[in-house]
């Protein structure tokens, strides 16, 4: 059975997806003209979109395996650091090319890589902690 802690885990998340929609519209703003941006920015806004949509599943499902399967607690708190990443990476994305026709990114672009690090030391939790069981 699912522990009340990872079912309000996900219940938060799954809300979150509402905001990660909505950043969608602003890309379809971005694709048809209406919000003024170079390439740089757009290829940012993509993909700190698709990162927070994949991170998301993935921080869902292996919060999901690590509960279900009983992991113990420190691989399992671990875990948890991939819905970090999932934070991390887009605001990286997003926030280290906003402005007016930036040319590079500016010192945001450091999230990108924190995210990268919780995402990794989250992933490696999650698969030591389920062979572990």
């Amino acid at each position: 059975m699912l522990s009340s802690s990872a079912a309000q885990t996900g219940g938060i998340v799954l809300l979150t997806v509402v905001a990660i929609a909505y950043g969608g519209t602003f890309l379809l703003r971005v694709a048809t003209a209406k919000v003024p941006t170079n390439d740089l920015q757009r290829s940012f806004f993509r993909a700190g979109h698709a990162h927070a949509g994949v991170l998301v599943i993935l921080g869902l499902v292996a919060t999901l395996y690590v509960d279900l399967a009983g992991v113990d607690e420190i691989w399992r708190s671990l875990t948890g650091l991939i819905l970090l990443a999932a934070i991390l990476m887009p605001a990286g994305f997003f926030l280290s090319v906003i402005g007016r026709d930036p040319q590079r990114p500016n010192a945001l672009f450091a999230l990108i890589w924190l995210g990268a690090l919780s995402l990794t030391v989250g992933v490696i939790a999650a698969g030591v902690g389920l062979l572990t069981v």
